[in-house]
């Protein structure tokens, strides 16, 4: 199996969930079953998923993230200092109205060393075995910036800088466990940079305003670069960049030049960008990466996860190529531009029009590198 990461087609992480693992869901939420019980038909799930997985050519494998509700919420929860509760508002989708769930600051933020995606990783990594990387995915740091979840740090904090290191900290060490744990691949989520595409773009002439965002991507990278320094060598670290991804709509729109500078600074192995509409822009930020970082992989998620039509081969072939005279083509890598489930209510598209698509990423990836 070869050892760069990431790989020519690659996934971002989620995977629609089937109906038996939604009705155990929803028999847990009635009262109906057991915490083992449900632990039971995520396992089945999550074995058939991985093999499946294995069985169509992917060299990297999740667990679909079938034991979450949420992307990011779900693991922000297992982290010490941070509590749920109700925002009490639907998070500003584009033609859908989420649930209300959130996290707040509940205390000083630390690590969990008996975080549940501890456990579940030890599974994916068992069911994986040797012949596929179990990949790990966990939302960014940043993911705590927004939406008011850290607003109250001042109860905790005397300065703002201490619960920047905190957070870092507390990643830091909760990668290092996983990759105690065996894993080799991890890659984090991350929606604050689509953000502060918009809000940069907004704000270009209300300079008191934009350089709130400014800071804010500076925090991000301090916080983020804090997480990574020091981790083992042959641990890979991606993020994948997400416009949002609920019910197959969006949050943000926006080409990544407002943030590719920030970006081009983030000590990352691997970038996943959004490529699948016009709303990403065109190629040209991925130069101000690469310029930065000549030995990283940038995968082209051109192939979306938002509808089961299927893209034209050669096209997505064209725009690999045009990427590629941004970027060295030995440089690019081809995915999915996101999850299929970011939520466990998924994107609207069928279990085989994701398989397709994923059979799709893997042919053009074999015709452009091979």
């Amino acid at each position: 199996m070869p050892e760069v990461k990431p790989y020519r087609y690659d996934i971002v992480g989620s995977f629609l969930r089937p109906q038996k693992l939604k009705e155990a869901r929803q028999q847990f939420a009635n009262g109906e079953i057991d915490p083992a019980a449900l632990t039971e038909v995520e396992d089945q799930c999550i074995t058939e998923l991985i093999n499946h997985e294995k069985e169509i050519g992917l060299q990297a494998v999740t667990d679909g993230e079938f034991r979450r509700s949420w992307w990011h919420l779900d693991f922000l929860w297992g982290l010490k200092g941070v509590a749920k509760y109700d925002y009490r508002q639907s998070y500003k989708f584009h033609g859908a109205k989420t649930r209300t769930d959130n996290a707040e600051l509940a205390g000083k933020v630390a690590y969990n060393p008996d975080h549940p995606f501890f456990k579940a990783f030890k599974f994916t990594k068992q069911v994986a075995g040797d012949d596929a990387a179990a990949k790990q995915t966990i939302p960014s740091p940043t993911m705590l910036f927004r939406d008011n979840r850290s607003d109250n740090w001042p109860e905790f904090y005397d300065q703002r800088a201490d619960y920047l290191n905190d957070l870092a900290k507390a990643y830091h060490q909760t990668i290092q466990h996983f990759y105690d744990l065996g894993c080799r691949y991890l890659q984090i989520d991350d929606t604050t940079w689509a953000f502060l595409i918009s809000k940069l773009n907004e704000t270009k002439d209300q300079p008191e305003e934009h350089q709130k965002y400014v800071q804010l991507a500076e925090d991000a990278v301090q916080v983020i670069n804090g997480a990574l320094e020091g981790l083992p060598d042959d641990l890979t670290v991606t993020t994948h960049i997400c416009r949002g991804n609920f019910k197959s709509t969006f949050l943000f729109s926006g080409g990544y030049e407002p943030v590719a500078k920030y970006l081009a600074q983030l000590n990352y192995d691997g970038f996943f960008l959004e490529y699948d509409s016009e709303r990403a822009g065109d190629f040209s930020p991925l130069a101000t990466i690469w310029n930065k970082r000549s030995n990283v992989r940038i995968v082209l998620g051109l192939i979306t996860s938002k509808n089961g039509d299927l893209e034209d081969k050669q096209q997505i072939i064209d725009r690999i190529h045009e990427a590629a005279e941004h970027v060295p083509l030995e440089n690019l890598c081809l995915s999915p531009q996101c999850g299929f489930a970011s939520t466990e209510e998924g994107n609207v598209l069928t279990e085989d029009q994701e398989w397709a698509k994923l059979k799709l990423v893997e042919d053009i990836a074999k015709e452009v590198w091979d």
